[in-house]
């Protein structure tokens, strides 16, 4: 059994009106909040290793009482409901109050190892800060986001980890295109991990309303249970915060665009401060590279939150959150100055370090730039898939360098061999940088299989699994979350899961860009 100690319901102050009905909630950080009952809760799929970390056996999980309490039908001994209230910056404009819309918090649970999670149900009911929706969630989100926060785990990217998926025996009415066409769709919830889900949001919603005191309560409270390592009681403590906010940041941002991640929604509420990747909604892996490309339909006009953009973007949700914290703190320019900059330095360090990984050099040099330059706009000019390009780069005889090698990365033939001389001339190129290192062809080999996936849930896999299960059919999550344990080694008889995006795939829904409806 699980120890809680629910500390956010403890000591931040909470929403006096236990009624759920939608409203504005003001001097509060939370709301008590039940999950609203389902006719026929079924567990569908979890990760054994947070369940372990948890310190839950598998049988557990399976057990009547913890699928009743995943499903939100029923809490456990410790457990406490609530939703949590903060605001946002949505696409570049502030939204006011956000909050936990259908996501309900099962408590803070302590590991044997003193490490703590908060658990979350995402789909378990409306909360009053639903506004207009019904807090449900359908299969094929929540098997994304399932699926997505374990690859992410196992790829090495700082984020939020699934611990459950539960068909809830009841369908729930989604226009998945927004054409007026909605259908009914098998619901689900996901038990979603983390040491924190606190947000840049939850800052900025009391920082706009003027209300310094539960500010100030929030930033006390989260420095003390969230970051422990930092100065209790010395002087301007959110300033060192704020810098340990922007580094953390800075390094996801570097993980995403390593791994050719996408998160699609980069809104200031779905920003960590523990640095974590967070909110998988409509998220994609970059496949024929493409700076430009965002997996949002919403956002297929303006690109915010494209691929390329996503490290500009972070920085401007930090610049947000600054703003927020600027109303308490002692010296508020330095707040912003001190922290920005220091957000440019880890994220031009930590990308020099993880793109020469990337591209086989032993250490990243600025003379490499026009290489890696050259690289990225051919791939993008020939449509060149990023994991594939990556993954057989390694493979390359620097001593001989075939071109062919990289054929496979190429999605159409025509582009193949209109860029061939162009490809066969940067390869040479690469081969005599990477030559000069004097590294041992394995060590090099190792070395970027190391950073470069073999194995990334790209869309259409996760599509495929969806439509099996939708028709009862779970196999496929099964088989990628066992594929996507081991992203990084080649593992027989999985070929199929690490191949280019099919043509067929190319337009299909789900397969490509996704909207952010549920």
């Amino acid at each position: 059994m699980l120890h809680f100690d629910n500390r956010l319901v403890r000591e931040l102050p909470g929403d006096n009106d236990t009624r759920n009905h939608t409203r504005q909630v003001l001097g509060a950080l939370w709301s008590p909040v039940m999950p609203t009952p389902v006719a026929a809760p079924r567990l569908l799929a979890h990760s054994a290793e947070m369940a372990q970390e948890l310190g839950l056996e598998e049988n557990d999980l399976y057990s009547p009482q913890w699928v009743e309490a995943l499903a939100g039908n029923t809490l456990l001994p410790g457990m406490t409901a609530y939703a949590t209230c903060y605001g946002g910056h949505q696409f570049g404009s502030w939204a006011r109050q956000l909050g936990d819309g259908r996501a309900i918090f099962l408590g803070e649970t302590i590991n044997d190892k003193g490490q703590r999670f908060e658990l979350q149900l995402k789909g378990a009911g409306p909360t009053p800060y639903s506004r207009r929706a019904d807090g449900r969630a359908v299969l094929r989100s929540s098997i994304r986001e399932f699926l997505c926060s374990e690859a992410m785990h196992h790829l090495g990217v700082p984020t939020t980890r699934a611990l459950a998926l539960v068909t809830t025996g009841e369908t729930v009415n989604r226009d998945m295109f927004y054409d007026g066409h909605p259908v009914d769709e098998p619901g689900a919830v996901v038990c979603r991990v983390a040491p924190s889900f606190i947000r840049f949001g939850h800052f900025e919603l009391p920082a706009s309303r003027g209300d310094e005191a539960l500010l100030r309560q929030l930033v006390d409270f989260t420095l003390a249970r969230d970051f422990p390592e930092l100065p209790a009681h010395e002087g301007d403590r959110l300033l060192p915060w704020f810098v340990a906010i922007c580094e953390r940041t800075a390094r996801l941002m570097v993980h995403w665009m390593r791994v050719g991640f996408v998160h699609g929604v980069m809104n200031t509420d779905n920003m960590s401060i523990l640095g974590l990747t967070i909110d998988y909604g409509p998220y994609g892996w970059v496949d024929n590279f493409d700076p430009g490309w965002t997996p949002n339909t919403t956002d297929a006009n303006g690109r915010r939150y494209c691929f390329a953009r996503q490290p500009e973007i972070a920085r401007w949700n930090l610049e947000r959150l600054a703003e927020a914290l600027a109303t308490i703190a002692p010296d508020p320019d330095a707040l912003a100055l001190v922290g920005l900059e220091r957000y440019g330095k880890i994220y031009n360090e930590e990308f020099g370090k993880a793109f020469a990984a990337k591209f086989g050099f032993t250490a990243w040099d600025d003379e490499d730039t026009d290489l890696i330059e050259d690289a990225f706009a051919l791939m993008h000019r020939a449509e060149v898939d990023m994991t594939l390009f990556f993954r057989r780069l390694a493979q390359v005889d620097v001593g001989a360098p075939d071109p062919s090698v990289l054929h496979e990365a190429f999605y159409r033939q025509e582009l193949l061999t209109l860029h061939a001389a162009e490809l066969a001339t940067w390869l040479a190129r690469w081969s005599e940088r990477v030559h000069a290192d004097g590294e041992s062809p394995a060590t090099r080999t190792a070395r970027m299989n190391a950073v470069n996936p073999c194995y990334v849930l790209r869309n259409y896999l996760a599509q495929q699994a969806i439509d099996r299960a939708t028709k009862g059919d779970p196999g496929m999550i099964h088989e990628l979350l066992e594929v996507l344990r081991n992203p990084y080694a080649e593992q027989p008889g999985r070929q199929a899961f690490a191949a280019k995006r099919p043509e067929w795939a190319q337009h299909k829904a789900g397969c490509s860009m996704l909207s952010c409806s549920s």
